[in-house]
């Protein structure tokens, strides 16, 4: 398998690690109104663990999650995306850096877990333990409230990816005329994106309230949702966007293009270096 081969293979496992863990959370918000356990990553995690053969399964989204985490470094470092070089584009490069740090977290825990090494965090412990972090650095409480405007920029431009379906252009030709599937994606990344908006309501009141403690997460928000006038209709549409957004995930591994690296703008530097 040459370069470009395992870049694809990372890329499109790692869209279908990704979306495996929203269809356990998405699972586990239904089963929550029952009795069952948070919806978050790591819970959905700990389900695969107590299956038949748990442990290899959870180790195959583990590697599929670092998967994810190097594509995403690829998409912002290499461009493989073909971003424009100006400050929008260096906003969405800068934007896949902090996904694919994101999901370092997630994939330390599902390998851990499956090797019995102790390592992960719980996704709550650790929010709130870096939260407090940044609450006592200079500033602290305008770091975090920053951290809350980013996850709602981030929620914003989710939901208008879906709206306006600027996935497509990622996608395969043709693509677009799949109904049911475009509908499946337009309606998870909407979903998601009002989601990240109330996660980061979350951060900026905890700013405001400089208690790292209210810096809620994805378990949190859903429960805020239930909270709300016709909660139970609201919860259920929201469980039923995150089930769309891990289809999403799915639909990704297949329908994705994924391109190598570009390397015009790097052999364009040391040209002009040498000459």
């Amino acid at each position: 398998m040459d370069k470009d081969g395992k870049l694809e293979w990372l890329a499109r496992s790692g869209y279908a690690a990704r979306g495996i863990v929203y269809v356990l959370i998405a699972g586990m918000a239904s089963l929550s109104t029952l009795g069952g356990g948070e919806p978050d990553s790591n819970s959905a995690l700990q389900i695969v663990l107590e299956q038949p053969f748990g442990q290899i399964w959870l180790g195959l989204i583990g590697i599929g999650l670092i998967g994810f985490i190097l594509w995403r470094v690829a998409q912002a470092i290499l461009n493989t995306d073909r971003h424009q070089h100006n400050t929008k584009g260096y906003l969405v490069r800068a934007g896949l850096l902090v996904s694919a740090a994101t999901y370092t977290g997630l994939a330390a825990y599902a390998m851990g877990q499956a090797l019995h090494l102790g390592f992960g965090a719980g996704s709550s412990g650790a929010r709130e333990s870096w939260t407090a972090w940044l609450m006592q650095q200079p500033f602290g409480r305008y770091l975090v409230a920053g951290v809350g405007l980013a996850i709602i920029g981030a929620g914003c431009a989710q939901a208008a990816k879906g709206i306006k379906r600027g996935y497509l252009r990622f996608f395969e030709s043709g693509f677009e005329q799949r109904t049911v599937l475009n509908g499946i994606c337009a309606y998870g990344l909407l979903a998601r994106g009002v989601i990240f908006l109330i996660i980061g309501g979350f951060f900026i009141y905890a700013a405001f309230a400089v208690d790292p403690n209210q810096a809620g997460g994805l378990a949190d928000a859903l429960a805020w949702v239930r909270q709300l006038p016709f909660g139970a209709v609201l919860y259920g549409l929201a469980a039923i966007g995150l089930f769309a957004f891990g289809l999403y995930g799915l639909i990704e591994a297949r329908y994705r293009i994924v391109q190598p690296p570009s390397m015009d703008r790097p052999l364009r530097a040391m040209r002009s270096v040498v000459n």
